[in-house]
C-alpha cells in the first residue's frame, strides 16, 4: 500500500486524526485498525496485500485520481449487481415472511443508495461511471427461498471483502472514507444474512461464517471477486 491514504494514514498522526473526524469518531478507529490489519504493510515479510496492478488500474493508469475511479468503478459494478438481485427477489414473490419482504427491502434500498453514491462520486472525479452488467439471478431463483437467502449471504460477503481487498490501492481519504463506510454496511448485511440461513462458524476464507473467522477480516482482490460473482452474470 506505498503512497496510499492508508499509508499516510499510518504514518502521519494529524492526518489521522483528521480522517477519524470525518469518518465519525470512535467507530471510524475500530474500521481503519481492521483494514490496516488486512492491508499489512509492505515492508513486513508475509503480510497480506493486495496486487500492485489489478485489471481495472491497468486501464485507468492506476495512479491518483484515476486509480481511485477504477476501484469506485469496480465498487459500482459489485453495487449494481446487488442491487438487481434483491429488485429481482422482491419483484419474484418467492420471500412470503413479512420480516424477510422488509429485510430485503431495505437491503435493495441501500444498495441502490450505495449505486447512486459511488457514481456521484465518479463522476465528481471527472470519471464516467461503469454501465449495469447483465445479471443472471433466474437459476438462482428457480432453486427456491433457501437458495436466495444463501446467495444473498454470499454476495454480501463477497461485498466486504471487496472493499477491504481494495482499500490498500485507494489514494484519496475521502474515496477510502466512501469505502469503509460502505464496506461496514456491507459487512453487517452478511452478518444478518449468515445469521438468517444459520451459518456456522468459519467457511471458505471465513466469507460464509455468522461468526468471524478471526481477529482480523480477509479481503480479496478484484480478480478473486470477480472470479466469485461470475455466475451471476449474462
Amino acid at each position: 500500500m506505498t503512497d496510499s491514504a492508508m499509508r499516510e494514514l499510518a504514518d502521519d498522526p494529524s492526518s489521522r486524526k483528521r480522517f477519524f473526524k470525518m469518518m465519525g469518531g470512535a467507530g471510524a478507529v475500530s474500521a481503519f485498525a481492521v483494514v490496516l490489519a488486512a492491508c499489512g504493510d509492505d515492508d513486513e515479510e508475509g503480510a497480506a496485500s493486495t496486487p500492485a496492478e489489478s485489471p481495472a488500474e491497468s486501464e485507468e493508469g492506476g495512479d491518483g485520481v484515476k486509480g481511485d475511479i477504477a476501484v469506485l468503478n469496480f465498487a459500482l459494478t459489485l453495487e449494481f449487481l446487488e442491487a438487481d438481485f434483491y429488485k429481482q427477489v422482491i419483484d419474484s414473490g418467492i420471500v412470503k415472511d413479512p420480516k424477510q419482504v422488509s429485510l430485503a427491502k431495505q437491503f435493495g434500498e441501500t444498495e441502490q443508495t450505495h449505486v447512486d453514491s459511488l457514481k456521484a462520486a465518479i463522476e465528481g472525479m471527472g470519471g464516467t461511471a461503469v454501465t449495469a452488467p447483465k445479471t443472471k439471478f433466474q437459476p438462482t431463483l428457480d432453486k427456491g427461498l433457501m437458495a436466495v437467502l444463501e446467495t444473498a449471504a454470499t454476495v454480501e460477503n463477497l461485498g466486504a471483502a471487496a472493499y477491504l481487498g481494495a482499500a490498500g490501492r485507494i489514494k484519496s481519504k475521502e474515496v477510502l472514507a466512501t469505502a469503509l463506510a460502505i464496506h461496514s454496511v456491507e459487512a453487517r448485511h452478511a452478518a444478518a444474512l449468515n445469521s438468517l440461513v444459520g451459518r456456522g462458524f468459519g467457511g471458505k476464507g471465513g466469507l460464509e461464517g455468522s461468526i468471524p473467522d478471526g481477529a482480523f477480516a480477509k479481503g480479496m482482490d478484484e480478480a478473486a471477486v470477480l472470479d466469485a460473482v461470475k455466475p451471476f452474470l449474462a
